[in-house]
């Protein structure tokens, strides 16, 4: 686990199309409104995930910049503000095999009408790089389901090997790491 960092609160990040932001209690309704579309729950449930609970997982987000001092951020666009989704580096310590323990995981996720643009690649390329370069940890992990070959791709681009198959929560899950990529020097 990385030594407590000076981030406690998510940076803003920019890339060509997208912003990239601290949460704030003000994005319940959009981040809710995301994790009620089919389109965005397809490969994880069934069922919407119910406003309470899309609450408390802001309020994990904030607990991971405190505690971690790496997260998630916001997704917007940058030409018109538009909420897209959620990008960011996680740290759920999983019961799975291989071993997960203290070992962070990229995480994403895009309304429908972001899905096929690019969105995604485009903002987890840029959280890779910001943890990259301020948190210490030899690789990330990521997990997908099996079925979820846009998430994979998304995966791939972002530098991601497929290590192996594997069961969480009773489910299969498709596990993905990267190496670090230490910054350029000057």
């Amino acid at each position: 686990m990385p030594s407590l960092s000076a981030f406690t609160v998510a940076p803003t990040l920019e890339t060509p199309r997208l912003i990239l932001r601290a949460y704030k209690p003000s994005d319940l309704d959009r981040v809710a409104a995301m994790w009620a579309e089919p389109a965005v729950l397809r490969y994880l449930r069934k069922s919407p995930i119910p406003r309470e609970d899309v609450w408390v997982r802001l309020l994990r987000y904030a607990g991971h910049w405190l505690w971690m001092g790496f997260g998630f951020w916001t997704v917007t666009d940058k030409a018109d503000g538009r909420f897209l989704g959620e990008v960011g580096i996680q740290n759920f310590e999983r019961d799975i095999e291989p071993e997960f323990s203290g070992r962070p995981e990229l995480g994403y996720a895009f309304i429908g009408a972001a899905h096929g643009k690019g969105y995604a690649t485009e903002a987890a390329k840029a959280a890779l790089g910001w943890f990259d370069n301020h948190i210490d940890l030899p690789y990330t992990n990521c997990i997908t389901s099996p079925d979820n070959i846009h998430s994979q791709r998304v995966a791939l681009k972002c530098g991601y090997e497929y290590v192996r198959q594997s069961i969480h929560l009773g489910a299969p899950v498709a596990i993905f790491r990267r190496p670090r990529v230490l910054p350029s020097s000057p």
